[in-house]
Formats: C-alpha cells, structure tokens, sequence
C-alpha cells in the first residue's frame, strides 16, 4: 500500500535532515548549568567512583570530554542520576583544572604519558631500608616526577631496625626533604601512622612505592575503614613484593583532615614525559646561577654556567651535585 499519493512532489513526503538519517551535527555543547561537583575516587575499567557531597556515586565520562580521561583527584562536574543507589549510572561532563599533576610513563623510551594522579599536594615515596633493599634511582625518579608535577616530597623509611637509615638520609639532605622514618613494629601497632599523620593533615597526599615497602599496611593504618587490608609478601628469590593494590584509590584520613591516595605497587617509574628544563625549578637557590647558561642548557653540561656560580660561592655544591643526579637519573633505568 503507498504511504503517500502518486505525485512524488506533493508536500505531505517527509524528507530527512540528512542522508545519513540522524540530526545535523553541532559545535554547540550543553552547558550543564545544573551540573553538581565531585571528586573522582577510583577508576575501574571506565567506571568512576566519585565523592558527591558524602555519598559516592558511580559515574562514566560524557562522550563530549573526547580523550580526555578523568583520574583520581580530579574535581568534576556531574549530572544524571546523583542518588548513589546501586544500579544507578550519573555522568562527568566537566573536569576541572588541574593544580598539580603526578605523571608516569611505562618506561623512559615509551612515548605514553599517563596521568596517576590530579591535584595533590604531595607525593610520599616509601621504601623499606631492608627487605626489599632501597632503590635510590627509583626513589630519584619519583621526587623528579614529583617536581615536574607541581607536588612537594615527603620521604617514609620503614623497617629501620633492620637497618639503619643515616647512608640513605645523608643522599637526600641537600634537598632539604621532609622524612619520617618507622619501624616494624610501629608500622604493625599503628605508631608510625601517627607520626607520619602529622605530615598529611589537611593536605592530599599521594603515595607510591614498590612492593614489600609497607605501603598499603600504612595506608591501611591512616584509613581504618579501608576495605582493601591484604598485604603482600615479599618474595625471598627475587626481594620484590608481590602487588596487592591494582589501582589508584583516594581515602579520606581518620583523624584528621586530608585525604590519602594509595597508587598501585611500582617496579619502573619511566620520565619519558618530564623536561630536564623544568627540573631546575626545584632547586630556587640555583635558578639566579642559570641567567649565564648557554641556551636550552640541560645545566649537565661542560659549559654550564652553574660550575662557575657555585663555585664563586652563591650555593651549596651539594645541591648542584643533587640536582645533576636527578637530571642524570632520567637517562637510566631503574635498576641501575
């Protein structure tokens, strides 16, 4: 039967908008006015858990954001189904700006940089002084992430009575690094999750280490309520942990106000992404000695101008020595 009459012209014939069948396209986006802010928890295969005002609330990003990926810490606009009730889906149609960011590659000659965490105010680096031995070119190459992301460093030694930490402190002390430094037993009774706390109150703080440090039983000590209280083993063949965080999680902090991200085990922390150039911000006593460098100085280099400034006696030749480490360090691998 013909749906419309013999004259193909006749005005009643629907036509669409446009050969494909779906409407025109537009550059014009919804402003989501109504929009209500969150803070992104976890991110699970394309899921995000994100805080919305005291309830989480699961979440997926709006096609609109592109490529763009949301991580932990971001501060992000929702809208959508905001109840927090099982089954139910909102959606991330904003992210905000970033104030700090810790960055990663897989290794220093893979070309992909991926954001671990948004907007934290320091990043904890915790390694054991024993079992696991200490990795100071690991540790190297996260306070250079730590310095490129716009994040201050705080260093966490445990198990010093099974050594002690003074070689390994005596390293870093031109770089004028917070430290706290626990013990077995402490880390066990929650001792040294009360000292390190004075360290993270009403700051976000970020922590990172290879497994076997202590890592997840000290996070686990800060946030009493976490789910997540398996903790690993180191194994006695290879002297490496085995991993029992598989994601970046953000807490909030028992007794007191801050939160605590916890960031997977690391074995590599490649700087592929990080510009030696922005290193030396780091070092402010040293910034006035690179006016006489030559251009685009890597500042290790033979005609660097800093020899001549430290020497003349503007600096410390320790923390020229400790800034050339950290740019040496980009060039090596982890293991070395």
């Amino acid at each position: 039967m013909r749906r419309y009459g013999k004259n193909p012209d006749e005005d009643d014939i629907r036509t669409r908008p446009n050969p494909k069948g779906n409407r025109p396209r537009t550059n014009i986006r919804p402003k989501h006015e109504d929009a209500s802010q969150g803070m992104v928890l976890t991110v699970d295969r394309g899921r995000i858990t994100c805080l919305v005002e005291d309830r989480p609330v699961i979440a997926m990003k709006a096609r609109e954001l592109g490529r763009k990926a949301a991580v932990v810490g971001d501060e992000v606009d929702l809208v959508g189904d905001l109840s927090g009730r099982k089954d139910t889906l909102a959606r991330i149609v904003r992210i905000g700006k970033r104030r700090s960011v810790l960055r990663r590659t897989a290794d220093d000659d893979d070309p992909y940089e991926r954001v671990v965490v948004a907007n934290a105010d320091q990043l904890a680096v915790v390694t054991a002084l024993a079992d696991p031995e200490p990795r100071p070119r690991l540790i190297d190459r996260c306070l250079v992430a730590a310095y490129d992301g716009g994040l201050e460093p705080l260093l966490v030694l445990t198990k010093s009575d099974l050594a002690p930490p003074d070689a390994l402190l005596e390293t870093y002390r031109p770089l004028g690094i917070r430290y706290v430094v626990t013990r077995r037993d402490e880390l066990e009774s929650g001792d040294a999750a009360d000292r390190v706390r004075d360290y993270l109150d009403g700051r976000v703080t970020a922590f990172v280490g290879h497994s076997g440090v202590g890592k997840t039983t000290l996070v686990n000590a800060l946030v009493p309520d976490d789910r997540r209280r398996v903790t690993g083993h180191v194994n006695a063949v290879t002297g490496r942990g085995r991993h029992t965080t598989t994601s970046a999680l953000a807490l909030p902090l028992a007794k007191g106000d801050g939160w605590v991200i916890d960031t997977p085990g690391i074995r590599s922390f490649g700087l592929h992404h990080v510009d030696p150039s922005r290193v030396i911000l780091a070092f402010p006593d040293l910034v006035p000695g690179t006016e006489g460098c030559p251009r685009a100085c890597g500042h290790d280099e033979p005609d660097c101008a800093l020899d001549d400034w430290v020497a003349e006696g503007h600096a410390d030749p320790a923390r020229l020595y400790s800034l050339r480490r950290l740019l040496a360090t980009r060039e090596r691998r982890e293991g070395d």
